[in-house]
């Protein structure tokens, strides 16, 4: 009798280190796919709130190399100046010959319009853009001019229009 205590005594010591050892291998991968789901479903959030419609495009006689670009933000989420400013792409130029264009070195300028507050581009708010590249044609010359806009969380918007007269 003492040694069917004994074995079953082994086996349920054996049974709770296991468990012990199973436990400290899966919870450690858990918790680490719990917080990968929850950053992917917030940045997926963080992205269907975020949207923008480019309304108006121009250049201008007079103006050679710029273009103007007016966009709505017609999502449900703030965006900061800062972001476009800092963390944006703007792509421009001619169709199949634009360049990204630079922040840092004024190729182009945002103007926000209709803001309470000049820190964000809230929902319903309107800004132009701006873009000096030495590929966009003069009003009175030829040339279809593509225009993009991305944000830093991979939304983007992309508009061609021509410079024609």
């Amino acid at each position: 009798m003492s040694a069917e205590t004994f074995t079953t005594a082994m086996f349920l010591i054996t049974a709770v280190i296991a468990a012990g050892v199973l436990i400290n291998a899966v919870f450690p991968v858990v918790y680490q796919m719990a917080g990968t789901f929850a950053s992917s479903t917030h940045a997926s959030d963080e992205r269907l709130r975020t949207d923008f419609k480019i309304i108006s495009t121009i250049t201008r006689d007079g103006y050679p190399n710029y273009a103007e670009v007016w966009l709505k933000n017609i999502g449900s989420s703030r965006i900061p100046v800062s972001d476009i400013t800092n963390r944006s792409d703007v792509l421009c130029g001619l169709v199949g010959e634009y360049e990204r264009l630079s922040w840092a070195n004024d190729d182009w300028d945002v103007a926000l319009y209709d803001s309470s507050n000049p820190n964000y581009w809230d929902p319903g708010e309107t800004i132009k853009i701006t873009a000096y590249c030495p590929e966009i044609p003069d009003k009175g010359t030829d040339g279809t001019v593509y225009f993009q806009l991305t944000l830093p969380g991979g939304v983007w918007r992309s508009a061609e229009f021509t410079a024609s007269k």
